[in-house]
């Protein structure tokens, strides 16, 4: 990948981040106010503490994107509070996935009932996301996942893709949803720089239903972490440079899994903008 496209991709970063008690005072230390801080919102914890985080960070400038999982929204009253609540904060973007709660705590399964409802509430978000999966999703068929993007993309401005560690997996996707006419410009999910350690002590924290339903989903992630030289940030932004840099790609910039290692995840994306800066001058 030549320079300029991947300091471009470097340069719009979104910095996924997970409710902890001690993750605004990691993003206060370490993250710059242009970069885009996303939170999730896990199941176990329900959204409360994802408000709460948004309602602070954006209380200190930055550009927030909380999670909105329609399987954590327990009816219409609670969505209107949650949209009236983040519209006083000053969010405009929000990022809208099915969610793993299950059971759902209401009427929504899914995020397309929660999408057309809020263009019913006038559409109060500038901005708003929905998933894309370029590895299968453990429980939906490939040609269903890439339907219900099609289906979502009305009601939705860009699309976050899940993890992806397979550059000629996530170039084909890149190059599929393109065919079946999913136009949105889509923010690639990539790992951060993390430590199988630092992983399992996070996991944990979440709560043990959450760890167990995190791990089973995703086992193949901890392989990839563990295995000596098996995973690398920069190695895969490298090979999947064409796939990213296509112009029929219209990527938008990458969507970093910090997994609440978030000075570690910036130290490495700023020696890599140093780096890449040298090699150019």
């Amino acid at each position: 990948m030549g320079a300029a496209g991947l300091s471009a991709l470097l340069n719009s970063v979104r910095y996924e981040v997970l409710p902890a008690r001690a993750t605004e005072e990691k993003v206060l230390a370490h993250v710059p106010r242009d970069v885009v801080v996303t939170i999730t919102a896990p199941p176990v914890k329900g959204l409360e503490p994802t408000l709460d985080l948004t309602d602070r960070l954006a209380s200190h400038g930055y550009r927030v994107v909380p999670h909105v999982p329609a399987r954590l929204l327990r009816d219409d009253v609670h969505l209107k509070e949650v949209v009236e609540r983040l519209s006083a904060a000053g969010v405009d973007d929000v990022f809208v996935p099915a969610g793993d709660a299950d059971p759902p705590a209401g009427p929504y399964d899914g995020a397309l009932p929660v999408l057309r409802r809020l263009g019913e509430l006038g559409a109060p978000f500038a901005r708003v996301g929905i998933t894309g999966y370029p590895e299968s999703h453990p429980l939906i068929h490939d040609d269903l996942t890439i339907q219900a993007m099609w289906d979502k993309q009305a009601h939705a401005t860009y699309i976050v893709s899940n993890l992806c560690f397979d550059p000629r997996v996530l170039g084909e996707w890149l190059a599929r949803i393109r065919r079946r006419e999913v136009t949105l410009p889509v923010h690639v999910g990539v790992a951060g720089p993390v430590q199988r350690a630092k992983l399992l002590a996070m996991a944990t924290k979440i709560g043990v239903g959450e760890s167990t339903r995190f791990l089973t989903k995703h086992a193949s992630w901890f392989l990839r972490f563990a295995a000596p030289g098996g995973y690398s940030p920069g190695r895969l932004l490298s090979r999947t440079q064409e796939a990213l840099t296509a112009p029929s790609a219209a990527v938008a910039g990458l969507h970093l899994f910090t997994f609440n290692q978030i000075a570690e995840t910036e130290s490495w994306r700023r020696a890599l903008l140093d780096r890449l800066a040298t090699a150019s001058s």
